[in-house]
């Protein structure tokens, strides 16, 4: 075992006496530029060694600046998305201004056009009875709203207040199961009374039997009842029974009732006492 020792470090000492030959010789010896080989050699690794670290550096410092420049992009894009956010938020305000603006011109051309008096006020709620329908509104009896006073649209009739309170009305929309008003065939001028039904849709009866009724017909207020003023548009008619006859006669309402949002009162003149229309639940 000692002899095998003995030959190995003589192996080494021989390998390290060779390689130094080879160094003193390299350092001696000059290449074909005129460079000792032993500084080409050494140089060359060392250059090789050079450029891995510059490249690994520079990898990283993009690496780095990528990053950072991502999450700059990153910032900003947050900060487009909240404009864009803020912008679409001010576009629908101003939209709504502009559509609530525009209704309240169209109240305003309305008002101008009725004889009597009016009062405009805001829908405030619904009622969520599928057949008692009606709605409230911002003015009360501290505004001079009383019982049965007329409720209308530029689009024509709405109803009637049923309840007024201090700061708040009732309305029983013309549409509700027990809401009724004198009509008239706006063509032929036969005269009933339209009723509601509960449903999106009203009916009209009590029409003379000889009555001159067609399909797409307006029908308006004849103001006979002391509640709607007359020549209000109250719907046209969808649908007539076969044969002519006067009762089942289906009129669509001119007013779309779920999209109100302001309305008038007719506030004059007072309307009559408890008459046949009077249907308040």
């Amino acid at each position: 075992m000692a002899l095998l020792d003995i030959r190995q470090r003589t192996g080494w000492l021989f390998m390290a006496v060779v390689i130094g030959h080879i160094v003193l010789i390299s350092a001696q010896v000059n290449s074909r530029r005129g460079v000792p080989i032993l500084e080409e050699v050494i140089f060359g690794a060392f250059a090789e060694v050079q450029r891995a670290t510059a490249e690994v550096i520079g990898n990283v410092r993009e690496g780095w600046q990528n990053y950072f420049a991502l999450q700059q992009i990153r910032r900003e894009n947050e900060d487009l998305k909240q404009r864009m956010a803020q912008l679409e938020i001010r576009m629908q305000t101003e939209r709504a201004q502009a559509q609530q603006t525009r209704t309240l011109q169209e109240l305003l051309s309305l008002s101008e056009t009725i004889a009597p008096p009016t009062a405009a006020a805001n829908v405030i709620g619904a009622s969520a009875d599928a057949y008692f329908r009606t709605m409230s509104i911002d003015k009360g009896t501290m505004d001079g709203l009383r019982q049965d006073m007329a409720v209308v649209a530029p689009a024509g009739v709405v109803g009637r207040i049923i309840l007024p309170v201090k700061r708040a009305a009732k309305v029983q929309l013309l549409i509700d199961r027990n809401a009724a008003a004198a009509a008239l065939i706006e063509r032929s001028r036969a005269q009933g009374v339209v009723l509601g039904t509960g449903t999106g849709t009203l009916t009209m009866a009590y029409l003379p039997g000889s009555a001159d009724i067609k399909v797409g017909d307006r029908v308006v207020t004849s103001g006979i009842d002391g509640i709607y003023p007359k020549g209000f548009v109250i719907g046209q008619i969808e649908s007539v029974p076969r044969g002519g006859e006067s009762s089942g006669i289906v009129i669509k309402p001119a007013v779309d009732f779920s999209s109100l949002e302001a309305v008038l009162i007719v506030t004059g003149p007072p309307p009559a006492s408890d008459g046949t229309t009077d249907q308040a639940r």
